[in-house]
């Protein structure tokens, strides 16, 4: 057999010591062995190198231990995980462990911190080694770059903090918060012998807001971060009101301030109890992407929507929507197990499940639901109706897939105004036919009626003028026609103005 080693280049000057290694690889045939187990090297007729390296299983990524854990099945391990975020990873290197991904939602890890290389086949001179290529994966890179983005955002900002959170000093911001209270009494000052009201308001993610009792020896104010009584353990949340308007905000949530039964604030925040709130916080991203891919492999019709940790990292609190009842009992028992913590279930509505991901409505402005709308109240087809708007789901349904919150702001006003009008199938008789009315304008006091015979041709009759002609035709009498009783609208015709006179010098002095 013809000695591949004589298409070597003849001026590199490793060709003998590579000549005598690559003797060990070779079988009787003059092919290369491959060992199991360690990345094949060899050489190829044009003097290349060739490495391949070898790929280890999933097992060996930094979540591993996670599916270690996991007591439900082998086969359904070897299911997709997608676990690629690690804490201690946030800063990339060129020695971050990469993952590549195979299809069927599994990811291989690549061994070694050296990227995989291909060869320029296409290179001109074979004298030459070709340049080397590393190998890109838009895949995995777009979702680790996704994922890095997320880690980097602020964890925080779902709390009302515009920055993370530092155990010297607070980053809560009003400016920054769902459902956000302006303390208008703050410029009041109370009477010479008026106590201070005794409870507060703290706010944790999102639109969780809850009132506690506390002293005169804790003197808290708007952004400290306090520690409060829980169910079991404590929490963690951040005092959004103080003072008289507390006791307004409870009455209007139906909450008595001498129930004995409200919890109470505990202290200030130590820095160790908010550096174990930063760590909970951190977790909670995490767990909702893996409880989603626990409740698909359990075959549960749920959407996990949130997960919020309780300060001292014993509790989570699970969001979720379904439109049936779901049994949740062995997803309890899976993530029990996963995240070492006790797992709290509850069921949010549609509306709830917007107010608390946002979002940017048709109207161009953020979600009313995710900024000040607290309460939800009944929206029916109706409103849309006695407003003039076409019956269109696309058009009447907001984020939810429900109907607009917002057909409610105006259906007060419409339906005061529509109390003057006839009704709608009402009936004009005239000389030249009957006339049926075609649309209604509201707040300028017009309906829009035309004859059976030429139902093209629209006249804009007041409301006023409307019922004149329903008191003549219940008498009997019959109008010669509506062109009478119309409304002329007056088109303003585009008047002309000359422009040469502006670069007039005297133009100022007249």
């Amino acid at each position: 057999m013809e000695d591949n080693t004589q298409n070597t280049p003849p001026n590199n000057p490793d060709n003998e010591r590579n000549n005598k290694r690559n003797q060990d690889f070779r079988n009787k045939k003059g092919f290369f062995k491959k060992k199991k187990g360690k990345p094949f090297s060899g050489e190829r007729k044009n003097g290349n190198f060739v490495k391949e390296n070898t790929r280890q299983p999933i097992e060996d990524s930094p979540d591993a231990s996670a599916i270690e854990n996991e007591e439900i099945s082998t086969e359904d391990q070897s299911a997709a995980y997608l676990e690629l975020e690690n804490e201690d990873n946030e800063s990339s290197s060129s020695e971050a462990t990469s993952f590549e991904y195979k299809g069927s939602g599994k990811f291989f890890k690549r061994s070694g911190s050296k990227p995989l290389l291909i060869f320029d086949e296409n290179s001109s001179d074979e004298s030459e080694i070709p340049e080397v290529q590393e190998i890109v994966d838009t895949d995995i890179s777009e979702l680790q770059q996704t994922r890095k983005d997320i880690a980097k955002e602020n964890p925080f900002l779902t709390r009302g903090c515009c920055k993370m959170v530092q155990t010297e000093k607070s980053t809560f911001s009003h400016s920054c918060s769902k459902l956000d209270t302006f303390d208008w009494l703050r410029s009041f000052p109370l009477g010479p012998n008026v106590p201070p009201f005794d409870c507060i308001e703290v706010r944790f993610k999102n639109s969780r807001k809850d009132y506690y009792r506390t002293t005169s020896e804790h003197d808290l104010h708007e952004g400290d971060i306090v520690a409060v009584e829980a169910n079991p353990g404590h929490d963690i949340g951040i005092v959004t009101l103080t003072g008289d308007v507390v006791r307004l905000q409870m009455k209007r949530r139906g909450v008595d301030p001498q129930n004995e039964e409200l919890k109470k604030v505990y202290r200030k925040a130590r820095p160790g109890d908010i550096e174990k709130w930063i760590g909970a916080v951190l977790k909670e991203d995490k767990a909702l992407f893996r409880t989603r891919e626990i409740a698909a492999r359990l075959n549960l019709k749920m959407k996990v929507n949130d997960v919020e940790y309780q300060g001292d990292d014993t509790k989570a609190i699970f969001y979720y929507t379904a439109d049936e009842r779901v049994d949740f009992r062995e997803l309890i028992k899976v993530l029990a197990e996963e995240f070492r913590i006790r797992i709290e279930m509850r069921q949010i509505g549609a509306r709830q499940e917007a107010s608390r991901l946002g979002g940017i409505g048709s109207c161009g402005r953020e979600l009313c639901c995710s900024t000040w709308l607290t309460s939800f109240s009944t929206v029916s087809t109706n409103a849309a109706r006695i407003q003039q708007l076409s019956l269109n789901p696309q058009k009447l349904a907001g984020q939810c897939g429900k109907l607009k919150c917002c057909l409610n702001y105006e259906y007060s006003a419409y339906a005061e105004a529509l109390q003057g009008f006839p009704p709608d199938d009402t009936l004009l008789n005239t000389s030249k036919g009957d006339a049926f009315p075609q649309k209604i304008d509201v707040f300028a006091g017009l309906m829009y009626y035309a004859y059976k015979s030429d139902p093209n041709n629209i006249h804009a009759i007041p409301v006023d003028k409307v019922k004149e002609i329903m008191i003549k035709n219940k008498k009997g009498t019959l109008v010669p026609n509506l062109e009478e009783y119309a409304r002329k609208i007056e088109r303003k015709e585009d008047e002309f103005e000359s422009m040469i006179d502006e670069d007039d010098l005297n133009r100022f002095d007249k």
